[in-house]
């Protein structure tokens, strides 16, 4: 069935389709609160769910009650046309409805209040040095990761994969290079707007080790949908651990093959748009690629990083992801192996 619906796919989308069924595995849910600012938005979404929903079930048992009187009184019309209601019954029904109001307009209030105080706490500014402070910027369609430190060596540039240590706050700054975007990590936090020309900042934690997927929730072009990014959540051993290789300049090749695919890097057109700390390739227009091979996935988190898949996109990443400003490379099998090998050491 699946291979079926496949054939009628053009052969970008079904490619696509099957390389993102695997592309990330993180968890993405915004009632699976893992950290203090999700489990804020849960605890409001929960709440108007029940409220809301307690309402509508009490709306519609007075629905069906009216509608089953309402058959009544036509009826009794029919035998007495000059029945009139009480006085009683009036009065009784204008204080259901007086009441059916103050109801709706405290449940209003209890909303009002309970959505002011949550957002009050997300705004909340954190101190830089009580956590890590990462900088994202978001780019059609990617996002490019810098952590921040006073020791400007400790300063390195990633891309599409935000390390974090569990149990400590993490600042972020956000910004735009292109159009708007907006950072989401439903797990950690609620949406927020990253605007050209300004700076927006906000803080989430993780409580728990894992991988949290996020995305671009604000439409921003063509390939908007595929504008994801992981947030690895892990021990602070192990994310002292990965700052540590994160700094680290490239590994030269030890291999022959993975030289002769340095030199192709090199010498072509990938080191206008990209830079490998340790290289003369300099450029910031694309993802930095120092570490690409430490990385879960390539293209944003749309596909995994498996060799296949590199091999795929440095070939023609248009087929798919049609649309990003990478342009296809028409490299020899050979060639292509080469570069590939070379990217797999840069870990």
């Amino acid at each position: 069935m699946r291979s079926k619906y496949s054939q009628l796919l053009s052969p970008g989308i079904a490619a696509l389709a099957a390389l993102t069924s695997t592309a990330c595995s993180g968890v993405q849910s915004a009632l699976d609160p893992a950290g203090p600012q999700a489990h804020n938005i849960s605890r409001l979404w929960w709440l108007m769910f029940y409220v809301c929903t307690a309402v509508f079930i009490a709306v519609t048992i007075v629905l069906g009650l009216a509608i089953n009187r309402s058959r009544k009184i036509s009826g009794a019309e029919d035998l007495a046309p000059e029945l009139e209601m009480p006085p009683e019954a009036e009065t009784r029904r204008r204080n259901i409805v007086a009441a059916a109001t103050a109801f709706t307009v405290v449940t209003l209030f209890v909303f009002l209040v309970a959505s002011f105080f949550v957002g009050r706490g997300m705004s909340a500014e954190l101190s830089a040095k009580q956590g890590v402070v990462v900088e994202v910027t978001g780019h059609q369609w990617w996002w490019e990761v810098r952590y921040l430190n006073d020791d400007a060596s400790s300063i390195f540039t990633t891309a599409n994969e935000i390390h974090i240590p569990v149990g400590t706050p993490v600042t972020l700054t956000l910004k735009a290079s292109d159009v708007i975007h907006s950072f989401w990590v439903p797990n950690l936090h609620g949406k927020t707007d990253a605007i050209p020309g300004k700076v927006a900042t906000m803080w989430f934690q993780a409580d728990r080790p894992g991988t949290y997927r996020g995305q671009c929730a604000e439409y921003c072009g063509l390939q908007h949908a595929h504008m994801g990014l992981i947030v690895i959540a892990e021990s602070r051993e192990q994310f002292n651990s990965w700052i540590t290789s994160q700094t680290q300049p490239a590994i030269q090749p030890s291999s022959a093959t993975a030289a002769r695919g340095q030199q192709i890097f090199m010498s072509g057109t990938c080191n206008m748009c990209h830079a490998i700390s340790g290289t003369e390739a300099g450029s910031n227009i694309g993802p930095n690629l120092t570490h690409i091979a430490s990385r879960q996935t390539i293209g944003a988190a749309t596909m995994t990083n498996l060799g296949d898949h590199l091999s795929q996109w440095i070939a023609d990443s248009q087929k798919i992801k049609p649309g990003n400003r990478m342009p296809p490379h028409n490299l020899s099998p050979e060639d292509l192996q080469a570069v590939i090998d070379y990217m797999q050491t840069l870990k």
